[in-house]
C-alpha cells in the first residue's frame, strides 16, 4: 500500500538539566502534537539517545521516539539490534531506528575511534543494515561480510514492530540516499557534509535544485517500492516574522546562497504561520516530503504549524 504522505512533524532534543526535565520536555512534545523526539548520537554534551529514548518512551503515552540518526561506527549492529528491540517491546512499538555512516570531524579525532574513507564507512552501515533486519527477523541469523560475521544467533527479544521498527536512512550523497531507497521505509533528505563540519558547502547542498537531484536518486533506487516510502527532512532554522524577505536576505549567506535561493530552501522556515504551512504544502508536492523535524528551540514557536498540518 502506498504511504499517504499526511503531514506528521519530530522534535529534536538532545539535553535536560534532570530526568524530570527531560519527561517535561517529553510530554510537552506530545501535548503539541509531535509524532515523535529524536536524538542525535555524538559525544558532545548532549544525552545519550539510548537510555534518553526509552525515559522519553516512559514518560509519554503515544510519543514515537528514536535517533537521528545512530552512527553505525560507534555500536556493533548486533548490540543496536538488540537494545532498539527493547526500547521497542518496553515503549509499546514506539520506536523509530536511525542509521547513519557517520560523518562529525570531531567525533572520531576526540574518541579516536578510526574515521574510515566514506566509502568504507558506507559499506559498513550497508552491512550493518542487514545485520539489524537479520536479528530483528524470526530464529537463528547467520551472516558473513567485509566488516560483520554473525553466526546462528536468535534476536532477543523480538520488537513489538513487525518485521521490525521502521527504519530511517537518511544522507545527501547518491550511494547512501540509493540505499536508503532500497532499504529504509523513512528516507531523509539531508545536505551532504563531505567536510565532515557543517559548512557553507553542505549548507548550500541543501538547496532546491540540488533537493530535485536527491529525490531523482532515491526514486531510481526504490523502484516500485517508492510509493511505500516516508520522505523526512530535519529543520536546521524555523523562524517565525513578518518580514520574511529581510529575515531571507540576512540568512542567506549563512547558507551560500542568494536571498531568492532561500524562498525554495526546504529545511529552512521562514515567514508567518501561515506562510509556513503553505510553503510545507507545496513543498509536499515538489519533493513528496511529509515527515519533518524541527530543532528543539522551535518546538514551541512551531507548533502553530504542527497544529494546522499534522495529519492532513
Amino acid at each position: 500500500m502506498a504511504h499517504p504522505r499526511t503531514f506528521r512533524f519530530g522534535v529534536q532534543l538532545s539535553s535536560a538539566s534532570s530526568g524530570g526535565d527531560w519527561a517535561a520536555k517529553a510530554k510537552r512534545a506530545e501535548d503539541l502534537g509531535y509524532s515523535s523526539l529524536f536524538l542525535p548520537d555524538h559525544f558532545g554534551p548532549q544525552l545519550a539517545p539510548v537510555p534518553a529514548m526509552m525515559a522519553a518512551a516512559d514518560a509519554t503515552t503515544d510519543l514515537r521516539v528514536g535517533c537521528l540518526v545512530f552512527d553505525n561506527d560507534y555500536k556493533h549492529p548486533v548490540v543496536l539490534a538488540k537494545e532498539v528491540a527493547t526500547i521497542d517491546v518496553l515503549s509499546g512499538g514506539r520506536v523509530e531506528l536511525g542509521i547513519g555512516a557517520g560523518w562529525m570531524n570531531a567525533d572520531y579525532e576526540q574518541s579516536g575511534i578510526p574515521h574510515d574513507p566514506a566509502g568504507v564507512r558506507i559499506d559498513r552501515m550497508e552491512e550493518g543494515i542487514a545485520v539489524l533486519k537479520g536479528l530483528f527477523a524470526d530464529g537463528p541469523f547467520s551472516f558473513r561480510g567485509k566488516h560483520y560475521e554473525i553466526s546462528e544467533l536468535d534476536g532477543q527479544p523480538v520488537p513489538v514492530q513487525r518485521p521490525h521498527p521502521p527504519l530511517l536512512v537518511g544522507g545527501g550523497g547518491k550511494r547512501v540516499l540509493s540505499i536508503a531507497g532500497r532499504e529504509a521505509d523513512i528516507v531523509g533528505i539531508n545536505p551532504s557534509i563531505v567536510s565532515g563540519n557543517v559548512d557553507a558547502a553542505a549548507a548550500r547542498s541543501g538547496a532546491a535544485d540540488e533537493t530535485d537531484r536527491k529525490l531523482e536518486w532515491v526514486r531510481a533506487a526504490a523502484g516500485d517500492r517508492y510509493a511505500d516510502l516516508e520522505l523526512n527532512m530535519l529543520i536546521f532554522a524555523a523562524v517565525l516574522t513578518d518580514d520574511p524577505a529581510g529575515t531571507k536576505a540576512q540568512m542567506a549567506p549563512l547558507f551560500g546562497l542568494e536571498a531568492r535561493d532561500i524562498d525554495d530552501y526546504p529545511h529552512a522556515w521562514i515567514g508567518t504561520i501561515e506562510s509556513i504551512c503553505e510553503d510545507l504544502q507545496r513543498w509536499r508536492e515538489r519533493w513528496d516530503v511529509s515527515y519533518l523535524v524541527v530543532q528543539g528551540d522551535a518546538m514551541e514557536t512551531m507548533a502553530p504549524v504542527v497544529a494546522t498540518l499534522a495529519g492532513s
